[in-house]
């Protein structure tokens, strides 16, 4: 079952580089979890968009990312909001990464530091140590920092909707939307109830949740072979379009950057 943020480490090592976000060309390591999309390797520039998954770019040396008003923000550490148009002006050889759903407590906690410390403020420093660390260690540390914020006491035990609910998912999505409603009714539950539980325990509403597990069946789709048009339809979406406009609304990304030319960990299969 796809989890939730990053509850477990990985033995692989982030040491291969990966391209610059959108570049599909390059190879390195990259994670993705329910919540989380993250990119271990070189960062290199961008041209001016936006996206509506929080940011952070870390690495060894200053990275330059310019806002929509051409203010600079500079450091090792740089928190892009959700929706802010920006581009990376100068990137590093080495770095990390990392895309944050901002209904997660952990992106709205990365959120809220960019809007009140400053998008490199370097007194508020992510734990991001991208000169070895396993990618999924180094998420694992970002994502605990920032519940810390919010007061994150850890998992509760699994009521069995949610447990329920995660295993109808992965075929639901295959025919295209789903609605909290519907599957609260085939639970036997009220969907006000089931929707505190499932965000209370998963750490991310099922809305968004539903997103990104069409992506992990995307990307384990595309790893296997499949074409972009016969991933997308597998993953619910009525064609590549839908998955192309979607991958660049959240991520500013097209969805080949997230294609079979890194080394995924995708951690437990849907």
């Amino acid at each position: 079952m796809m989890k939730a943020l990053v509850t477990s480490t990985s033995p692989r090592s982030a040491s291969a580089a990966v391209g610059p976000p959108g570049d599909a060309r390059s190879e390195g390591s990259a994670l993705l979890r329910a919540g989380v999309l993250a990119f271990g390797g070189s960062i290199g520039p961008t041209a001016l968009h936006a996206h509506h998954a929080v940011q952070i770019v870390a690495a060894c040396t200053p990275v330059i990312v310019v806002d929509a008003s051409g203010i600079r923000h500079q450091g090792t550490h740089v928190i892009v909001p959700a929706d802010a148009p920006h581009r990376i002006a100068a990137g590093a050889e080495r770095g990390t990464a990392i895309y944050l759903d901002p209904e997660t407590a952990a992106g709205a906690a990365a959120d809220r530091r960019a809007h009140t410390y400053g998008w490199a403020d370097s007194a508020h420093s992510l734990p991001v140590d991208p000169t070895g660390a396993a990618l999924a260690d180094v998420v694992a540390d970002v994502v605990r920092d920032l519940q810390h914020d919010e007061h994150h006491t850890g998992n509760p035990a699994r009521h069995a909707a949610v447990t329920e609910a995660l295993g109808l998912l992965p075929t639901l999505i295959r025919n295209g939307p789903v609605r909290g409603t519907d599957v609260a009714r085939r639970l036997g539950i009220s969907a006000t109830r089931l929707t505190h539980l499932f965000t209370e325990q998963m750490g991310i509403p099922m809305r968004p949740y539903i997103f990104w597990l069409r992506l992990h069946v995307a990307v384990t789709r595309v790893r296997s072979g499949d074409d972009l048009t016969a991933a997308a339809r597998a993953a619910g979406y009525a064609d590549s379009a839908q998955l192309t406009r979607t991958c660049r609304r959240i991520f500013g990304l097209p969805p080949t950057a997230l294609g079979s030319h890194v080394d995924w960990d995708l951690g437990d299969e849907p």
